[in-house]
């Protein structure tokens, strides 16, 4: 399938939203419906295969029908080493298994996620466990709200 856009994306069944870093991988879900993202998940890097197959296997499980990924793109709207690391994670997701695809802008995902946790008065043990599949969540959450704008709902 390759990469794809967002709006390209099959128009029903749950998403899988990931949020990859350099040492962790942040996963949420969509309901089927598309309303909701959830965080589910974080997967502590350690071989590309052994990862992928955690990634699949929730996607999955949930029955899910593409994958959105957090493009950490750098705030005057070009691309960096992140960008290129994670355009080649996509690449190897893809090859390992061939799935609709799509990136997300995922500017200060994790910077409001942080805010939000310390606005709940979040233990910082806690935030550490929780924020990237938080941030998974809130990377899936825009794309959910983006492909509902523009299907008028």
């Amino acid at each position: 399938m390759a990469l794809i856009d967002l709006l390209n994306l099959p128009e029903q069944g749950a998403l899988l939203g990931l949020d990859p870093g350099t040492k962790t991988i942040g996963m949420a879900v969509s309901d089927g419906v598309r309303i909701a993202a959830t965080p589910v998940d974080t997967i502590r890097k350690t071989k590309f295969q052994a990862d992928a197959i955690q990634v699949f296997s929730l996607y999955d499980d949930r029955q899910c029908t593409g994958i959105v990924l957090g493009m950490p793109v750098n705030m005057d709207g070009s691309s960096g080493p992140r960008a290129q690391s994670v355009r080649a994670y996509a690449v190897n997701l893809l090859k390992f298994r061939d799935v609709p695809l799509a990136f997300w802008d995922e500017r200060l995902s994790t910077v409001a996620v942080e805010r939000t946790l310390l606005e709940a008065d979040t233990r910082r043990s806690r935030r550490r466990e929780v924020i990237d599949k938080m941030a998974a969540a809130y990377i899936l959450q825009g794309a959910l709200d983006r492909l509902r704008k523009n299907r008028g709902l």
